[in-house]
């Protein structure tokens, strides 16, 4: 395929809520073109396909022997992805995929797998990794600055559950496998995993029902690491919060809010810095088409998209025992 022709793409289920925002990336994006929709739910996907003037098409095997379509995002419910995304790699199809990436660490490794047999591009959708503020952070650590890092806190949370806006199905634990912790904390996961390593010693996890559903919609997770340092995890949906980092070491510290616009970093015995926030890097979707249109292979993102999915199982696993526990 020349790097002219676009990238026939179908949609995979409008279970998850950024199906649209994946859906209309996909139409937008001058290197894709969105041909069709396939849902569980007839009416759900005949409305987004009629939507975003797309083909719906009831059958997915059907829709997977299609010669036009070359590409799938996935908005399934998490507990469909193995199949969904087995079934779609073995009928060749390159796949852009919501996170989690699957309910368990062995079902994540086989879908890497049968991707790399059967020559698939896999990227997982881990947005934050690419944000500008993000680069900034990873700079500042870089530098040494800070000193030896022993302390990190990274907070995400939103007021779907309070205000209603978040799909009932998003509160079935059997299609979920979670909410605050498993679904909008994977962003707050993968940062502090970056900034502090993506194998802490020891894990603990504390998970709440405000609003009295079957899920959790208030967490926090805690992790520590071989030399003391700390890393804490936050996300809620009951709280319209804002988005915070905050990283400490033993010469200096850093901070950001998504209001701010910049990162505040203060070391010991200078004034506070304030560093612009730079424009973001390509998003895991520009970085999809190309891994397509090149060949190659996005292996950082998989093996973040893998450990956030062993870091996420082993906090529900923690939260469910209530004791702190051993992660390697």
């Amino acid at each position: 395929m020349s790097d002219e022709t676009p990238l026939r793409v179908a949609v995979l289920s409008f279970w998850h809520v950024h199906a649209g925002d994946y859906a209309g990336t996909a139409a937008r994006h001058p290197g894709t073109e969105l041909v069709a929709v396939w849902d569980d739910d007839a009416a759900r996907g005949q409305a987004a396909a009629e939507r975003f003037g797309a083909a719906f098409e009831p059958d997915l095997d059907a829709l997977l022997a299609r010669d036009d379509i070359d590409a799938v995002t996935i908005t399934t419910a998490t507990s469909d992805h193995r199949d969904v995304m087995v079934k779609a790699a073995r009928a060749g199809k390159h796949i852009f995929t919501e996170k989690l990436l699957a309910p368990t660490v062995a079902e994540a490794e086989e879908i890497v797998r049968v991707c790399d047999e059967n020559g698939v591009k896999l990227i997982v959708s881990l947005p934050r990794l690419y944000h500008g503020y993000t680069q900034v952070v990873r700079d500042v650590l870089a530098s040494g600055r800070l000193g030896a890092v022993n302390y990190s806190r990274v907070r995400l949370s939103h007021d779907g559950a309070v205000a209603n806006w978040l799909p009932d199905h998003f509160y079935v634990p059997e299609l979920a496998f979670g909410l605050a912790l498993a679904d909008l904390g994977c962003h707050p996961v993968y940062l502090t995993q970056l900034f502090l390593g993506a194998q802490p010693k020891t894990i603990a996890a504390t998970y709440t029902h405000v609003t009295g559903r079957p899920v959790e919609d208030n967490a926090v997770v805690t992790v520590t690491y071989d030399g003391g340092a700390i890393g804490v995890i936050e996300a809620g949906v009951v709280s319209p919060d804002p988005f915070l980092i905050e990283i400490g070491g033993t010469t200096g510290w850093l901070s950001y809010s998504e209001r701010d616009g910049h990162v505040a970093v203060a070391v010991k015995g200078n004034e506070i810095e304030r560093i612009p926030v730079p424009d973001d890097l390509p998003s895991a979707f520009d970085q999809w088409v190309e891994h397509i249109r090149r060949g190659t292979r996005a292996d950082d993102n998989l093996a973040r998209a893998v450990e956030l999915t062993r870091l996420v199982v082993a906090a529900n696993h923690a939260a469910e025992t209530g004791v702190k526990e051993d992660y390697r």
